[in-house]
């Protein structure tokens, strides 16, 4: 199982998303270009002194990510309000990349079009979306309690 960011624009939710992985024992990668500075210094200030302990692949491009998703044999499962699948009623492998879009614009439509699945979280109407950071856990731990990790 991993968990991909995709552009990402806050370095907060990115240090939190680093942060869960960490903790979780999840790969991250990250796809650029991000809104921010992603060297290993500025990740540090933002992922605090768990770093160390997360395993994190940079993508120069989301045509490169998506090779070397390819070559590992992995299903890409994009995070999606835009989706009518919701993530409850998915069944998870833990071959799985999970991918989080922009948190001010998601990710373009060619993303959308190469993603195995999609899936959202059921919300109440009328409510746009959940902070990315927020959103990636619940899915993540569903999936993982899925694959028994």
């Amino acid at each position: 199982m991993r968990l991909a960011l995709y552009q990402p624009d806050i370095p907060q939710n990115t240090g939190t998303l680093l942060r869960l992985g960490a903790c979780l024992g999840v790969a991250v990668d990250i796809v650029a270009p991000a809104a921010f500075d992603l060297s290993d210094r500025a990740l540090r200030r933002a992922g605090l002194d768990y770093l160390a302990h997360v395993e994190i692949a940079r993508h120069a491009s989301f045509a490169a990510f998506e090779a070397a998703l390819r070559a590992r044999g992995g299903r890409l499962v994009l995070l999606t309000t835009q989706a009518e699948m919701a993530y409850t009623g998915f069944a998870f492998r833990a071959g799985d990349t999970l991918l989080v879009g922009r948190e001010s614009a998601g990710v373009p439509e060619a993303v959308h079009r190469v993603a195995d699945a999609r899936l959202r979280i059921p919300m109440r109407a009328g409510l746009r979306s959940l902070n990315v950071a927020v959103a990636a856990a619940m899915v993540l731990g569903e999936a993982l309690r899925q694959v028994g990790q």
